[in-house]
């Protein structure tokens, strides 16, 4: 059992840790010099923290009074039954995660474990201030991460959310207001993309000119420039994707592999057509007489059953004198800015061969027209302008 001696020796440490007393009773000690009383017990098979009183102002006496009272479940002066924030976060990932794609529900828990849980994990949600938790997002943004600073702002604060709504915290947030309190954003930096039609060429034939890379990673790479999809879309790519419509070669992209919400990723409806310019099909017929078949993968990489790798046309850029200039993903943007410069009433047109919803809710609800005809002539101008 404690004594006046062992709290009054306690000192701060770099993460919270606990002095336990008996019967689980225990005083928790975090960095920021906050000391809570927590009487751990389970009801109803299932486990509860009572948030007794914070020390010094309730001392091990009045403590012990407080969890024997608790146990039998009297009430008594500052009792509040909580979870502490780790437990909070961890039941509001798994509510949300099924909603999310794999990577970013991974990315989520890791960020929350490695930088707040040190910090607040182990305090009453009830408790927990706003200062607490500007401790510790400012940490993260002293070690340069600002972006990712304002992102656990985010999480924290739907985490308390959480919390209120589940009614182990008044309706107070200590996450939302801090961000007065951060580091202003940086400006973003854009994918580096070419954006004359003439610096494209150039680095297509660039690419064909260089040995050093396997021509299916540059037929690849033509591809990608003549679809302005996503590289993982193209990685990833089969034979059976290609159907023909009213004569169009069209590229069924399916949503596994667009970059979409998890649940419209399992839903077909949601697939990406993409009519094939001739020059793009010619790539095609190509690569089926490098493979030697039209089954499986489009663009094999080394082994058989796999794609491409995942740099390989990074790679390819850089070694063909256009490093720091262009990437894979910002043929997307050469797409977007020379197209919408020669055909500005297409906008509209353009932006759905790039896949992207429209900002009005309404009108991405109920506007389902694929413009098929108009895409194709827009892709087959593109490759036209690549190829010319």
């Amino acid at each position: 059992m404690l004594s006046d001696a062992d709290l009054r020796r306690a000192r701060l440490r770099a993460r919270p840790y606990k002095l336990w007393d008996g019967q689980g009773l225990h005083l928790l000690i975090v960095p920021n010099g906050r000391r809570t009383w927590l009487l751990r017990s389970r009801a109803g098979g299932r486990e509860r923290l009572v948030t007794i009183g914070t020390y010094p102002d309730v001392g091990i006496e009045e403590a012990r009074r407080r969890a024997d009272l608790a146990r039998v479940g009297l009430p008594f002066s500052d009792a509040l039954t909580s979870k502490t924030f780790e437990q909070c976060a961890r039941d509001w990932h798994a509510l949300h995660a099924p909603h999310w794609s794999t990577v970013h529900a991974a990315d989520v828990l890791a960020s929350l474990e490695r930088d707040v849980f040190p910090a607040i994990g182990g305090e009453p949600v009830a408790e927990i201030g706003a200062p607490d938790v500007l401790s510790a997002i400012r940490a993260v943004e002293a070690r340069g991460n600002g972006q990712t600073a304002r992102r656990l702002r985010q999480r924290c604060a739907a985490v308390f959310g959480y919390a209120i709504a589940e009614g182990l915290r008044k309706d107070d947030n200590p996450a939302r207001d801090i961000g007065q309190a951060l580091l202003p954003p940086r400006l973003s930096r854009p994918h580096p993309a070419l954006t004359s039609i003439e610096d494209c060429r150039a680095l297509l034939m660039a690419c064909d000119l260089f040995a050093g890379a396997s021509e299916m990673v540059r037929l690849a790479s033509r591809f990608l420039a003549l679809t302005a999809v996503r590289l993982d879309a193209v990685r990833g790519m089969v034979w059976d994707e290609i159907e023909q419509h009213a004569g169009v070669t069209v590229w069924r992209v399916p949503p596994a592999r667009m970059k979409l919400a998890k649940a419209k990723k399992e839903e077909a409806r949601f697939a990406h057509l993409v009519p094939l310019s001739q020059a793009a099909v010619a790539v095609l017929g190509r690569a089926a007489e490098l493979s030697g078949s039209r089954n499986g993968l489009v663009f094999r990489g080394r082994a058989q059953n796999s794609p491409i790798g995942e740099r390989a046309i990074l790679d390819l850029y850089a070694e063909a004198g256009f490093r720091g200039r262009h990437v894979p993903h910002g043929w997307r943007a050469s797409f977007s800015t020379i197209m919408n410069e020669r055909r500005p009433g297409d906008r509209s047109a353009i932006d759905l061969a790039l896949a992207h919803t429209p900002k009005d809710k309404v009108e991405a609800a109920y506007n389902r027209a694929e413009m098929l005809d108009q895409r194709h002539a827009l892709l087959e101008e593109w490759g036209a302008l690549l190829c010319g």
